[in-house]
């Protein structure tokens, strides 16, 4: 065989293998593996664990359950307030630099901690004409609740915290809305490896942070499918 008659039937047996249908599409689906969290407009990066679990209403259209539960560390700099807050916590430093209790060129930086868990529920629209792929799409609506601890490191941040956070924490739920897809790629009929990533828009603690903010969630693991073959 020729060298192009080897390329073209190499191309011939590969898209014979990718336009190969799924002989089975179980009515149920679960999946749990490892999840990122990234909050750029805060530089707040969560690692964590996200799972799902759906019932296929049709061979192309499941409706689900969707749970992240993540934490990570950043920052809560003056830019990040409101404006009202921040003219007085200018006011406030500057009156105690004035006094002589902050040396010049103080910049307030309050390290925090995030515990972040995310809930959705709705439909996911998947495409099963291809044997060892099976990419999808769906909304991202939900609810994200998160706690964050600050941790000040001197006397001035202290302060703040206590103005800011008098219980020394503070939690806040809000909804999203976004996008989301990915893929599994298929090992066997039952057995998948799941990769995805969605991107929603929320405002948490919007008496503390001026804007709300985009954050990407990335996440990979194995997935199954199980129960009555819905492609009948």
């Amino acid at each position: 065989m020729t060298g192009f008659g080897r390329l073209a039937f190499a191309v011939f047996a590969f898209t014979g293998l990718a336009v190969a249908q799924q002989e089975y599409v179980g009515r149920y689906d679960a999946y749990v593996g490892f999840a990122y969290l990234d909050s750029p407009r805060i530089s707040l990066g969560e690692p964590g664990v996200h799972a799902q679990a759906g019932m296929r209403l049709r061979r192309w259209v499941s409706m689900g359950f969707d749970f992240s539960d993540s934490s990570g560390d950043a920052s809560l700099t003056p830019a990040l307030l409101p404006t009202a807050l921040q003219q007085q916590l200018g006011a406030e430093l500057g009156q105690l630099t004035a006094a002589g209790q902050i040396p010049p060129g103080y910049a307030l930086r309050v390290p925090i901690h995030s515990e972040t868990q995310t809930y959705a529920a709705g439909p996911q629209f998947s495409y099963h004409r291809w044997k060892y792929i099976t990419p999808f799409i769906r909304p991202s609506i939900g609810a994200i609740h998160e706690t964050a601890t600050p941790h000040p490191g001197d006397p001035i941040a202290a302060l703040v915290v206590q103005q800011l956070a008098p219980s020394g924490k503070k939690t806040d739920w809000t909804g999203f809305y976004g996008f989301g897809g990915g893929a599994d790629l298929n090992v066997t009929k039952h057995f998948a490896i799941r990769v995805q990533a969605d991107f929603v828009h929320d405002h948490l603690f919007n008496d503390l942070l001026k804007d709300g903010r985009n954050t990407g969630r990335f996440a990979i693991g194995p997935a199954i499918q199980f129960g009555r073959d819905v492609s009948e």
